[in-house]
């Protein structure tokens, strides 16, 4: 599903014009990242927890120029579901 494709179901579900829920989507998402960014995590209750995992220090290759290479610790963000919303994929 895409985002124009939820925000289609969305203003069908509830009868409101779809601008009003791109921008409320939209708006949803900016919080999310920005809070994110901020070194926070956000909890939605019954769907998962958007959270920021640490990836250590690691030596990788370059293949083409046949050297190693550090990649420094940092971070990424993630997805945790919700036992509910796993309990409906099984």
């Amino acid at each position: 599903m895409t985002k124009a494709e939820l925000v289609n179901a969305i203003a069908i579900q509830t009868g409101y014009d779809k601008t009003t829920i791109m921008n409320v989507v939209e708006s949803a998402m900016d919080n999310i990242k920005k809070t994110m960014a901020e070194g926070e995590q956000v909890y939605l209750r019954g769907f998962g927890s958007f959270i920021i995992k640490t990836r250590a220090r690691k030596i990788a290759r370059n293949i083409k120029k046949n050297e190693s290479i550090v990649v420094p610790e940092h971070k990424i963000p993630a997805f945790k579901p919700a036992d509910t919303f796993v309990d409906l994929l099984k």
